[in-house]
This record gives structure tokens, C-alpha cells and sequence, in this order.
């Protein structure tokens, strides 16, 4: 069997707008993905369903798999031909061990590319406001393990460093801050040199504690920080509050949850993140689209000169699925339109109106309230007595739209172009639940009952009374309170409300 080849890829310390083109062009083509415990939740969320995953933890102190099955590991799937891809954090040659990894590979002539990651050694004193040099404190910055090696002896020339009069960067080396600053003073380091301590960086929960070599073991200690976190010792850490920026922007700190199927997670996801926001995306469900039987064409274009015809959409989804379907076999609506049939169009909703007039199509009819009953009672009132009315769905969607036509007593074609699939696995399911569980999820967001049953289904046994669910219509939110959520209904049926809706409730923590 011809060989595969194995990547190693930086993809940063945590914020996914801090991943790499190249990263993400290698992750989307991945067979099989190993990763560490450090990899950034939302870049969990973005890994493509079709690659094995394998977790080989990597945080500190807690080692799930020994550096030696890890490499062991990417050699054999290399082996059957795969694309194997390795995710470490931060960059894989700054302390990320990428030398070892590619021994075993180097030995048997496994083919293999490094992307580097940007090292949280510069990004992190950067999110929080600490640039690592500046003209007038120092001109370099030294990068430091704080790990010492296997046999224990710690070999940093302590004294070398002091005397280089420049910023000094620790990495992993938190659990050794005590030894880190008394050997520090010891060589000579002044006691109110500036010094900080920077927990997560550049993810929503960031902390940062800017203190002086001598007082930083006891601020620390104060304020309780947890790995991983690094340590910055130099003048420019007094510079951190008159350079924050990070935490002033208007969703700064917040954890979301988007639900929604990854191909239509784009503009919600976007604008959360533009406004500062950590975005955890968790699609819930993916949409198939169907191929109805033939007739399905015969309905559509075998409508008698001047009679009315309404082509109905109840979601962006099923116009999508329309014209695919159109595609597929050919046909297009100029057909329809030599028929001499009163062509119309129905949308449900706003969304589903600007979905229709992509493909160069205006709605004319839209509810005031986005729901299926609401377009049921105004189609009803506005369609001629004889129209035709064709109504383009899912598989198993809501029944409101179907009611409100069978109560005034219309006839319909009911033509299902796309099927909800529910979603079983993801990696970021356990870390959800957990942040779940600790009140760090601001919002879970919903934009279809759908959404609501796939998340349940994946999320499994939990407290859903901790779920602050953010609704985008009635309907969505009749299911989400079947599991007792709290929940909040955005004013229009919309994805502009539902970040309105956010944004306003910001303060509300």
C-alpha cells in the first residue's frame, strides 16, 4: 500500500481566528486527526465529520497517551495511506516536541509538512495588552521553558537572563512560578521589576495578573490561576492596562453555542465573532436534499394558462433544494412561465425571502410574524380560490403551515425537496457539557426545533435547566422549554435579531 503523509500543525493558542489558511486547508482534507488537550474549542468545532479523531490529551500534569505511542501512533496510520494530521498548540517546534514526532517518521520514510502555528509566546502578551518588545524598555524578548528536563536539573542560566535586561517569556511554567522568581532576584533581578501572569490567553475566559517579581507568587496565589497560564517578566508588562483591548469589545468574554448545520453556521458565526465573542459551533443537525419522482414536475409546470400558482418556502433550506432540484433535471422556470401561469412566490420568512432572490426571484408574500401559521393565514386570504399552491419542505417538518391550509379547506402539493439528519458524534460534546455545567456558556442558540431535538440527542444526560437558550421563533421555543431551558425568544424570527438579542443582553451575566 502506498504511503500516506503526516503534517504537523501549529494552529495557535486558542482563538480560532488565529489558525492558519494553510491550517485549515490541511484539517479539511484530513483522514484521521490526533490532538491535544490545548487545541482551541472552537477549532474542535470545526473539524470535518468524515476524519477519525483520536484526543492524546497533552495538558500538563495530565497526560493521557505517552509521548512515545503518540508517535508510534501517526507513523501506523501513515502506514495504511491516510492523510494524518497532528494538531498541537501554540507552534509545533516551540516547545510542541514537533522534533520527536518527526524522528519515528524521518526513520521511515514517512513524507511529512510542518505548518507552523503563531506561539502563544507572542500572542498571548499581545490579547493582553503587553507587547514583548517596545523601544523604550527593551529591544528583544527570550522565549523559556519552565519545564525543567527528565533528570530534573533545571538549566537556565538565570543570571544571563537578568543581565540581558529584556522581556522574559515562561512557558508551562506555572506550576514552578515560585522557583522561576527567586532564582530570578537571586541573580540580581530588582524585587519591583514589572511581571504578569496570563491565564487562557486569547480565549473568552482569559485572566491576566500584572504584578512585580515580588509580589507576583502571592498575587498569584491570590487570584487562584490555573494552567495552562504563562509568565512575562519585564517592563513592558506595566504596559498591559493602558494597551488592553481584548476585553472592551461588546461581547468580550462570552461563551456562544451555534446549532445550526455547519453550512448555514456562516453569518451567525461571523458577526458573534466580529463582535468578540467565542463561538462554539455544534451543529446539531446536517440537511439532505431529496429527489422527489418525476411528477413532482408535472405538478409544477402543467398549470393552466392564467391560473395562479404559488411556490411556497418555508425555510432558506427548501429554496436551496428547489433549484437544486430544477438543476438537476433540466428544467427552468421560464417553462413555467410560458405556460402563461401567474407565477408567485411565498416565504415564511425574511431569511427564506433573501435565499429565494439569490437565485433571482422575489417573494410575494411574507408574514409580519416569521411561522408556518402565519403564512397559512395570509396565503389563504391572498390566493385566488382556485390557485395552485405548492409547498416546498423538509421531510418532516412542522404541520402549522399544513393545518392553517386544511382549516380554510385550500388544496396543496406538498413536495419535500431535503431531510434533517441529527447529528451523533462530535468532540466538543464533553467540553459543552461541562462548560454547561460551570455557567460558562452565555447562549446556546437555536434557530429550528430541529436544532433543539439534535443538540439533546448529543448533549445526553444534563442539566438542561442550565441551558440559556436563545430561540428564533415560538415553535423553536416550545421545544427547547419541553426540556425545561430557559429560554429567550429573539423579537423577529431572524438571525439580525438573534444578535440584537445578545448584544442587549450583554450586561446580563
Amino acid at each position: 500500500m502506498e504511503k500516506g503523509k503526516v503534517w504537523l500543525v501549529g494552529t495557535g493558542p486558542g482563538d480560532i481566528g488565529l489558525l492558519t489558511k494553510r491550517a485549515v486547508e490541511v484539517i479539511e482534507k484530513a483522514d484521521f486527526i490526533a490532538y491535544d488537550a490545548l487545541i482551541g474549542d472552537e477549532i474542535l468545532g470545526i473539524l470535518p465529520d468524515h476524519a477519525k479523531l483520536a484526543s492524546v490529551g497533552k495538558r500538563s500534569g495530565e497526560h493521557s497517551a505517552d509521548q512515545k505511542d503518540i508517535n508510534r501512533m501517526l507513523l501506523e496510520e501513515a502506514l495504511t495511506g491516510k492523510r494524518v494530521v497532528r494538531l498541537k498548540g501554540g507552534d509545533p517546534f516551540v516547545f510542541g516536541r514537533g522534533g520527536e514526532e518527526l524522528e519515528l517518521l524521518v526513520k521511515n520514510q514517512i513524507p511529512f509538512e510542518i505548518v507552523p502555528g503563531v506561539t502563544s509566546a507572542a500572542a498571548v502578551p499581545a490579547y493582553a495588552g503587553i507587547p514583548v518588545t517596545h523601544r523604550d524598555f527593551t529591544s528583544s524578548f527570550h522565549v523559556i521553558t519552565g519545564h525543567p528536563r527528565k533528570d530534573g536539573q533545571d538549566r537556565i542560566d538565570y543570571k544571563a537572563l537578568v543581565q540581558l535586561d529584556a522581556t522574559l517569556i515562561f512557558l508551562m511554567g506555572i506550576s514552578k512560578l515560585g522557583i522561576i522568581v527567586e532564582n530570578l532576584t537571586r541573580a540580581g533581578m530588582a524585587p519591583e521589576v514589572p511581571a504578569a501572569v496570563l491565564e487562557r490567553g486569547t480565549h473568552a475566559c482569559q485572566r491576566r495578573i500584572v504584578s512585580t517579581v515580588g509580589n507576583l507568587k502571592a498575587d498569584v496565589r491570590k487570584a487562584d490561576i490555573q494552567t495552562p497560564a504563562i509568565i512575562v517578566v519585564g517592563r513592558v508588562c506595566a504596559l498591559a492596562d493602558r494597551f488592553s483591548w481584548y476585553e472592551k469589545r461588546i461581547l468580550a468574554g462570552q461563551q456562544i453555542v451555534v446549532t445550526r448545520a455547519r453550512s448555514k453556521a456562516c453569518s451567525l458565526t461571523e458577526r458573534l465573532r466580529e463582535e468578540g465573542a467565542q463561538v462554539l459551533e455544534f451543529p446539531a443537525i446536517e440537511t439532505r436534499f431529496i429527489k422527489p419522482e418525476p411528477v413532482v414536475l408535472n405538478v409544477l409546470f402543467s398549470v393552466p394558462k392564467g391560473k395562479e400558482i404559488w411556490i411556497t418556502f418555508v425555510s432558506p433550506m427548501g429554496v436551496e433544494g428547489f433549484f437544486e432540484l430544477l438543476a438537476a433535471k433540466k428544467a427552468d422556470m421560464r417553462k413555467l412561465l410560458s405556460t402563461g401561469a401567474k407565477l408567485r412566490f411565498a416565504a415564511v420568512g425574511q431569511a427564506t425571502a433573501d435565499e429565494l432572490q439569490r437565485y433571482g426571484w422575489i417573494a410575494d408574500l411574507i408574514p409580519e410574524k416569521y411561522n408556518g401559521r402565519e403564512l397559512g393565514r395570509l396565503l389563504c386570504r391572498t390566493a385566488e380560490a382556485d390557485a395552485r399552491i405548492c409547498l416546498i419542505r423538509a421531510k418532516e417538518g412542522s404541520e402549522d403551515l399544513i393545518e392553517e391550509l386544511e382549516r380554510f379547506g385550500r388544496k396543496f402539493e406538498n413536495i419535500v425537496v431535503y431531510e434533517t439528519v441529527y447529528k451523533k458524534n462530535n468532540p466538543l460534546v464533553d467540553r459543552i457539557r461541562e462548560k454547561i455545567e460551570r455557567e460558562e456558556i452565555r447562549w446556546v442558540t437555536f434557530t429550528s426545533a430541529s436544532t433543539v431535538k439534535g443538540f439533546v440527542l448529543m448533549a445526553g444526560n444534563m442539566d438542561y435547566a442550565r441551558v440559556q437558550a436563545l430561540c428564533i421563533g415560538e415553535q423553536t421555543a416550545r421545544e427547547a422549554k419541553k426540556y425545561g431551558m430557559q429560554v429567550t425568544i429573539s423579537e423577529r424570527s431572524s438571525i439580525s435579531s438573534m444578535i440584537d438579542k445578545i448584544i442587549e443582553s450583554r450586561e446580563i451575566i
